[in-house]
């Protein structure tokens, strides 16, 4: 499986991301910092989600950032990309690991304790763990946890944790005390006027946070 670095972790929305579009909007977050990217667009069909994919893929490509499909595994399968993220909802963890063979990486959202300890880690590469605030970004969202219910996350799961729900630089601090791997943006990327910078921002605030 490809090394994992969760530290910056931008989460696409084609609306925030507007006519400057979703690769651009990724293309700019990686050169400012971000390791991963992940494509999330829920209104897509397989094959949009395939085609935009595949550009990401092409953007990214020697930048040594990777690429996680949302929640598709005939898209994520398709488009080459590193890795799959899945909510609790989604598939079981089992079957989707199963049909994305072991080379993918599997990432997992995990928004109570009992998702926490319930997650394989033979299966299972890293968590999303949170919302750690409410955000207008996933509408039906879980209660938000804080940082204090973050750091009980992370502590109970059994693989690297990314912390997302409203984050912006001003939380890396709190996010670096959480244990956390890494932060993961939407807003604070996508709707930003320059991505580059504001990615920049962020990747220098965890920086300067650890220890």
């Amino acid at each position: 499986m490809t090394r994992l670095n969760l530290s910056l972790y931008l989460v696409l929305d084609p609306e925030l991301c507007g006519e400057r579009g979703m690769v651009e909007t990724a293309r700019a977050a990686v050169a400012g910092g971000a390791t991963m990217v992940q494509l999330r667009h829920k209104t897509a069909s397989t094959a949009e989600r395939i085609a935009i994919g595949r550009a990401l893929q092409t953007a990214l490509s020697g930048t040594g950032a990777l690429m996680i499909v949302n929640d598709d595994i005939e898209a994520a399968l398709a488009c080459g990309a590193d890795g799959l993220h899945i909510g609790q909802a989604d598939t079981p963890v089992a079957d989707t690991r199963a049909r994305i063979g072991t080379r993918m990486i599997l990432g997992l959202s995990v928004t109570t304790l009992a998702n926490a300890k319930a997650v394989d880690p033979a299966r299972v590469d890293y968590v999303g763990a949170g919302p750690v605030f409410a955000t207008a970004t996933k509408p039906d969202h879980e209660p938000p946890v804080g940082f204090d219910g973050l750091a009980r996350l992370v502590a109970t799961a059994p693989v690297p944790a990314v912390a997302i729900g409203g984050l912006k630089a001003g939380h890396a601090a709190e996010v670096v005390a959480a244990n956390a791997a890494g932060m993961a943006v939407v807003s604070a990327i996508c709707s930003a006027a320059d991505p580059q910078k504001a990615a920049r921002a962020i990747a220098t605030a965890l920086k300067k946070a650890r220890p």
